[in-house]
């Protein structure tokens, strides 16, 4: 979960070159730079991508940095054990282990990684037992990119809050990455959505599906008059405190984050016992079904991940300092290209 305790690291035996995005230590976005690695070694139950997209996402920037600190403890205490970051990725199927029949070389394929990471690469490992799927047909591997990442985490408050026809909800943060899925989830479940976002995104966010739009820069949205089953904090920019008030009594504030002082994890626990309003903070599943869900989605016409920038690998520093920033709408996807194609 986005700034929660993050995945394990992946063997780093390798053979071959290619051009990655690496970091040697935890910190701020010039940590990363380009370099020749060699590319990963493919075991029996893996699947060697040759990436042609990617994105810089929170999840990546909260590894790079090691904020919160507990995400040392699996990414390694002083120096990370995972040197090249990249969660999402689209690409071709280059080689597949023995024990892999899912997928076939030459077969286009999407998916998320944070069992290790490591899509900021020209070639990467996966296996089949996590979130992977074909791409749609006509769709561009820059199309479907970001099709899992924030989408999978707002899948996971969505049920989690178990979310069905008819309920109220209000999405604070609705056009980010989890935010602008979130609202595109919610109503193909039928519910009543309230998308509080900036002046400048209202037409988008309404686009997107939302039954109604608060400007935050004009308005407090901790003081609407409404009640809403849910509240979904998107960003993890808002807290239980401030919106309980917005809650219906049995309702549910779902966080994204562990918020400050990492207080959501022990709401979590406590509020349910409590009775009343209360705090969920769900573990998303990540599994092939998930990729398969979210393909269907896309060819169905009922999600469409939002892009907000694309940069070439070689500009994935840049990409790092624009996600940090807080700006960003929808994702960034980065692309890469490989010595037999022309430089993005």
């Amino acid at each position: 979960m986005i700034g929660g305790p993050p995945p394990g690291g992946c063997p780093l035996a390798r053979i071959r070159g290619m051009k990655a995005a690496v970091r040697a230590r935890y910190g701020p976005p010039d940590v990363v730079s380009i370099a020749e690695v060699d590319r990963p070694v493919v075991k029996d139950g893996d699947v060697l991508v040759k990436v042609h997209a990617t994105t810089v996402n929170r999840t990546d920037c909260a590894a790079r940095a090691a904020k919160p600190f507990i995400w040392r403890f699996i990414t390694g205490l002083v120096t990370p054990k995972v040197p090249v970051l990249g969660t999402e990725f689209a690409g071709e199927v280059e080689a597949v282990g023995r024990d892999v029949t899912a997928v076939k070389p030459g077969d286009r394929v999407f998916g998320y990684n944070d069992d290790g990471f490591g899509a900021h690469a020209q070639y990467m490992t996966a296996s089949p037992k996590v979130a992977l799927a074909l791409v749609p047909e006509g769709l561009s591997y820059e199309e479907v990119v970001a099709g899992t990442e924030g989408s999978h985490y707002a899948l996971s408050l969505l049920r989690s809050a178990r979310i069905t026809a008819g309920k109220s909800v209000l999405v604070y943060g609705a056009t980010g990455a989890i935010g602008s899925a979130a609202v595109q989830l919610l109503k193909n479940e039928g519910a009543d959505v309230t998308a509080v976002c900036a002046t400048e995104h209202l037409d988008l966010v309404a686009e997107l599906g939302a039954d109604r739009v608060v400007d935050y820069t004009t308005t407090d949205f901790t003081k609407d008059e409404r009640a809403y089953d849910a509240v979904l904090d998107a960003v993890g920019k808002t807290t239980f405190g401030r919106c309980r008030r917005l809650l219906k009594p049995r309702g549910i504030f779902v966080a994204s984050d562990v918020g400050p002082g990492s207080q959501n994890l022990f709401l979590a626990l406590v509020t349910p016992l409590l009775g009343g309003r209360r705090v969920h903070f769900p573990i998303p599943k990540d599994d092939p079904g998930m990729a398969r869900y979210f393909k269907e989605l896309i060819e169905a016409g009922k999600f469409r991940p939002v892009i907000d920038r694309r940069y070439p690998l070689d500009e994935i520093l840049e990409a790092h300092r624009y996600v940090e920033s807080g700006r960003k709408v929808g994702n960034v996807v980065i692309t890469v290209s490989h010595p037999e194609e022309p430089a993005s």
